[in-house]
């Protein structure tokens, strides 16, 4: 099946307003996904649960919890189930903290619908595509299993967000070579931020904590002014 098919794929629609989530509903039923919706946090996390969405479409401002908050929370409990967080606030500042608690993507209100679908299906392609050509990737002290979607630095486990995951094995897969900003934004993104890479810089920076507590030495170097590189060892 095609991964960026309606078809089959449950979305989770989180939204205080009820003519937001009545409107992206009916728009995501036509084209052909499942969709469950609710007004809060608290109910949110419980849909999370039960419905088993494929993706969370999840407003950031809502009456009981933010949106920060409930990702924080399913995180925690191991659920990497992608987010795309809705957000009145246009501030870089705020999108990168969406980002950071695990999100995947975001879209500013006043938002067109077919811009949410476009989203959707750019998130669905990087975290349910086709298997890659290697099930198992090893470029020195990480080890990605493609086929059990799974990290592990000098043998221990690390839990990353499909984004985190993506953005891992673009730079494992082009070891020693310094990645641009842009570049990177392309290939693990797969759509245009308007030049703002601050989104590549943030999950980056977050990638980076997870790695790094488990590595002799940081594995991805920052190159300045141009960009990222990922060392396959000590002398690269």
């Amino acid at each position: 099946m095609n991964p960026t098919s309606g078809a089959n794929i449950k979305v989770l629609v989180v939204d205080d307003e009820a003519s937001i989530r009545d409107l992206l509903s009916r728009t995501l039923r036509f084209e052909d996904f499942e969709t469950m919706s609710v007004g809060n946090g608290t109910d949110a996390i419980e849909a999370i649960e039960t419905f088993e969405p494929d993706i969370i479409l999840l407003d950031v401002m809502l009456p009981d919890m933010n949106g920060f908050s409930v990702t924080k929370k399913i995180r925690s409990q191991g659920i990497t189930t992608p987010v795309l967080f809705l957000t009145a606030k246009d501030e870089a500042e705020h999108k990168v903290q969406g980002l950071t608690v695990g999100g995947d993507d975001y879209v500013t209100k006043p938002f067109s619908l077919a811009e949410i679908v476009a989203r959707i299906h750019a998130i669905l392609r990087r975290t349910r595509g086709g298997k890659s050509e290697e099930s198992v990737l090893t470029v020195g002290e990480v080890t990605i299993n493609n086929d059990a979607h799974e990290v592990f630095v000098n043998g221990t486990l690390v839990d990353l967000s499909p984004t985190e995951y993506n953005l891992l094995h673009f730079m494992m897969s082009n070891p020693n070579q310094v990645l641009k900003k842009e570049q990177i934004l392309n290939h693990v993104w797969e759509y245009d931020f308007g030049g703002n890479t601050a989104i590549v810089e943030s999950y980056v920076s977050y990638l980076r904590r997870k790695l790094d507590e488990h590595t002799d030495e940081p594995v991805i170097v920052t190159k300045r002014g141009v960009g990222y590189m990922y060392r396959s060892s000590k002398k690269a």
